[in-house]
């Protein structure tokens, strides 16, 4: 089972070019012994996959999807609702507010991502009272 101290480490090795932005993002958000708040860094790590998108670097996203997904079906609780709700909402959000069709994230997920993208889809349409 994965737990959330896990999660931004598993995250980190499967696109290590947010290893520097990672690391001014902690310096600058967290004193030392300082609890870290896995909502607030999946938000931090949804703005470098949407730039990365923008960019075209396009060859870290197997490697970060396959761990989301991961995240998905061997999270504990809090973790599988942080992958959905801090991070997959991130990248709709940030992608949407960014003038960047979150959809073009779609064909990068797996399955299960892609019920809980659906599902957050939904909720946002009306067609759901809950994600």
């Amino acid at each position: 089972m994965i737990l959330k101290h896990q999660v931004m480490e598993m995250l980190l090795n499967a696109c290590p070019s947010f290893k520097e932005p990672w690391k001014e993002y902690f310096d600058y958000s967290y004193q030392p012994g300082e609890e870290q708040l896995l909502y607030v860094d999946l938000g931090e790590f949804a703005v470098h996959l949407v730039n990365l998108y923008k960019g075209k670097s396009l060859a870290e996203f197997p490697d970060v999807f396959e761990v989301i997904e991961r995240l998905h079906i061997n999270g504990d609780d809090f973790v599988k609702e942080a992958a959905t709700i801090g991070l997959l909402e991130g990248i709709q959000n940030i992608a949407g507010n960014s003038d960047l069709n979150p959809e073009v994230f779609y064909e990068y997920l797996k399955p299960e991502s892609k019920k809980w993208w659906d599902r957050l889809n939904d909720y946002w349409s009306g067609r759901s009272p809950s994600v």
